[in-house]
């Protein structure tokens, strides 16, 4: 193969405009660089939120129903300050429950054959539950709930293993995911959860 020769030298103005196509696509590599930089950062910052900060949770089961529903998605937020009415999610047997707190360190709780709960002494005022029942009840009451516990029961109490039974029990600090504040899917019962 003959070797061309090169006859005459590139223009001033084609050199300058190579330059300048040369330098626009580093400056679209550079820029496309930055913003994959910086999804990737906002992606584990939103990560760390979620999972240390404001757990998202998959509510599976209807045990919390009518308030939350098997599908429903909610945020939870790591707080000390739970009482009494708040729905948490906290860790039992390896799962992650949702279930409403009746009775915090101290209280008395006891519940009569018709799923009347009374907490120390006086009957609670329950609108978030549809049907009393007694309920999957294997412990004895009335009871105290320890130091440093918490007492829940779901929304749905015929079909709730909560603190009722000793197979979930009374619920540690330690054993708290958060407390569930707020309903996300489905989109038209986006809201609070009471």
């Amino acid at each position: 193969m003959k070797r061309q020769e090169l006859t005459e030298l590139p223009s001033t103005q084609a050199l300058e405009a190579e330059l300048q196509r040369v330098k626009k696509r580093s400056s679209h590599h550079s820029a496309l660089r930055r913003m994959v930089y910086l999804l990737l950062v906002v992606a584990a910052a939103a990560i760390l939120v979620a999972t240390r900060f404001m757990p998202v949770l998959r509510i599976y089961g209807t045990s919390m129903a009518p308030t939350m529903n098997n599908g429903d998605i909610a945020v939870s937020i790591r707080t000390a300050g739970i009482d009494s009415g708040d729905v948490i999610a906290f860790y039992s047997n390896n799962k992650v429950l949702v279930k409403r707190v009746i009775g915090t360190a101290g209280d008395w709780i006891d519940m009569d054959e018709n799923g009347v709960v009374q907490v120390n002494g006086e009957p609670l005022e329950e609108p978030y539950v549809m049907s009393l029942a007694y309920g999957d009840t294997d412990i004895e009451l009335p009871y105290q709930v320890p130091e440093g516990k918490f007492f829940v029961m779901g929304d749905q109490r015929a079909g709730s293993v909560d603190s009722r039974n000793t197979a979930v029990g009374s619920v540690s600090q330690e054993q708290i995911v958060g407390k569930v504040v707020l309903r996300i899917w489905p989109l038209p019962q986006l809201g609070a959860i009471r």
